[in-house]
């Protein structure tokens, strides 16, 4: 919802090791920014019997002997021999408990209502939790009732306190406070921004409009190799049978320009713009509105497994536009001045292809809540706590009436720990969700700014 260090291209769809367990999509950024997908596990169950493989509900039937014959495959392509056993290092604190005599100087920003909004979506994550889920906050575990409670105890504070220096003051008594320490240990953290992008359609392809949004499609397979043998535990694949064979999902050329998708009675809606729909593919999410102002909303269902490959690398590469200037603008004022079979070419270099859901209310993060313009942030919920209250730190940019960048200037707020990326990975990165709309992609389009991360929960 990308280009700096090359992190986010897929290993072998096939052969994975022990390291690259979640099988999460790569996100596409011109500057590094996360995809909103969630993790391939929510659409896929293990009832933990041996030798039996739960698949998604888009499976249909699978022949088993073919899926029999591509476990002894990969069986075979992932041999390896005895490795010597590495020697076990310290795993550093990526949350380090600050000082309770300092807090950071912080104003924040925005309204209060749409805080009060996000903290309340947590609540609802937490509601749907077991009872016995814990938190890592450092070294210090902490019940879900806490984290409950912590967010009940800022509701509190944000909707009694009028200015500032009191929120501060108060939250200081209340609340401890853990600094993220980033990927360096200095305390820098890589800040990135998504938005949901706002496209023209129809609910029937017309001369203008005949770019399909697609839903997932029924031959649509997710097979968990778990069940088949336990060193591939927490194993996936994305496939279709055709014949008997298990087969790659199609590609984004299959699906775009040779149209194996047509005629199935697949399409939500039909975009006018190619360009526009590739990136509500990278964002993950997107509200279409039709001629008659009717409008609906749309959120990742699932995607076709397929390698992520960066387009804006790809068009740095062809020397179209210089890497280090690259901006989401001007990926889309390129692309948008091509013509539209070199367009259709382009964008089928990244193969990864995202099928859709109508949703009633949205945006949905990882979490499966509505993330909140301003106030929902993207981490890898690997180091940090879902859910949590952190508070954030760094610059932003203003723009003139012609959209050009006028001046940067520092702010912070409070934000929720409400979402995850596919390329948004270790302890230094961190994406801000900026909203709806042109003037949301507008400022996520151009943020890559280093500022600090901090997680509060409720004093002991």
């Amino acid at each position: 919802m990308r280009m700096g260090e090359d992190t986010y291209k897929y290993r072998d769809l096939y052969c994975r090791t022990s390291q690259n367990r979640q099988f999460r999509h790569a996100g596409e950024y011109p500057d590094g920014h996360a995809s909103r997908h969630p993790v391939l596990s929510s659409a896929v169950r293990n009832d933990g019997k041996k030798g039996r493989a739960k698949v998604s509900r888009h499976a249909g039937v699978i022949a088993g002997l073919a899926i029999f014959a591509l476990i002894a495959v990969l069986a075979a392509g992932c041999a390896v021999g005895p490795k010597p056993r590495p020697v076990a290092e310290a795993e550093p604190e990526h949350l380090v408990l600050v000082d309770p005599g300092w807090w950071p100087d912080f104003s924040d920003d925005m309204d209060r209502d749409s805080l009060l909004i996000a903290v309340d979506r947590s609540l609802v994550y937490y509601g749907r939790l077991p009872e016995n889920t814990t938190f890592q906050f450092g070294n210090t575990v902490y019940s879900l009732q806490e984290m409950k409670d912590s967010l009940l105890l800022l509701r509190d504070i944000v909707a009694t306190t009028e200015n500032t220096g009191d929120l501060r003051r108060r939250l200081m008594g209340s609340f401890d406070l853990y600094q993220c320490t980033g990927t360096s240990g200095d305390g820098n953290v890589l800040f990135t921004g998504y938005y949901e992008p706002v496209l023209r359609g129809s609910r029937v392809r017309t001369d203008r409009y005949r770019h399909p949004v697609y839903r997932t499609p029924d031959d649509h397979t997710i097979i968990d190799l778990g069940g088949f043998h336990e060193k591939f535990a927490d194993e996936r694949i994305i496939a279709r049978v055709e014949n008997g064979d298990v087969l790659p999902y199609f590609t984004r050329s299959e699906i775009d320009i040779e149209g194996r998708l047509e005629g199935r009675g697949l399409e939500i809606a039909w975009t006018d713009d190619p360009v526009e729909l590739f990136f509500m593919h990278i964002q993950g999410s997107g509200t279409i509105i039709f001629e008659n102002g009717e409008s609906i909303q749309v959120s990742y269902d699932t995607w076709n497994g397929r390698p992520y490959r960066s387009l804006g690398r790809h068009l740095a590469q062809k020397g179209v536009l210089a890497l280090a200037e690259m901006s989401l603008r001007g990926i889309k004022n390129y692309l948008q001045s091509t013509s539209g079979d070199d367009v259709m070419s382009l964008l089928a270099h990244n193969e990864s292809y995202i099928f859709f859901r109508v949703v009633e209310e949205g945006p949905r993060g990882a979490l499966g809540v509505p993330v909140t313009a301003g106030r929902t942030i993207a981490t890898d919920p690997a180091f940090f706590p879902r859910g949590a209250i952190a508070l954030i730190s760094l610059k932003r940019p203003f723009f003139s009436d012609a959209g050009e960048i006028s001046f940067w200037k520092p702010f912070s707020r409070l934000v929720l720990n409400q979402d995850a990326g596919g390329a948004i990975k270790g302890p230094g990165r961190v994406d801000l969700f900026w909203g709806t709309g042109d003037e949301a992609g507008l400022i996520a389009g151009y943020m890559k700014e280093y500022g600090q991360l901090y997680f509060l929960v409720k004093k002991r």
